[in-house]
């Protein structure tokens, strides 16, 4: 039997974890909880990938918001 994994970031990829923030939160609350320009200014999810993608400290803060934001659906 397979097990699934309870970690919420397993599988996912850092474009996926975007899009579900960008959907559940929109840019304008995303720049509000993580304070990032590629969040504030003329926001895109190309720009935020490359930004994020060379940026760990600002990687982990996506992810953390991504496990809060999982949370909150499994309740």
């Amino acid at each position: 039997m397979e097990q699934k994994s309870k970690d919420p970031l397993h599988g996912k990829t850092l474009e996926a974890i975007l899009n579900a923030l960008v959907a559940h939160l929109g840019w304008a609350e995303m720049g509000y909880r993580i304070r990032i320009n590629c969040f504030l200014d003329t926001p895109s999810v190309n720009s935020s990938l490359k930004f994020l993608r060379k940026t760990p400290w600002a990687r982990k803060k996506v992810e953390d918001l991504y496990i809060e934001f999982y949370n909150e659906i499994e309740k």
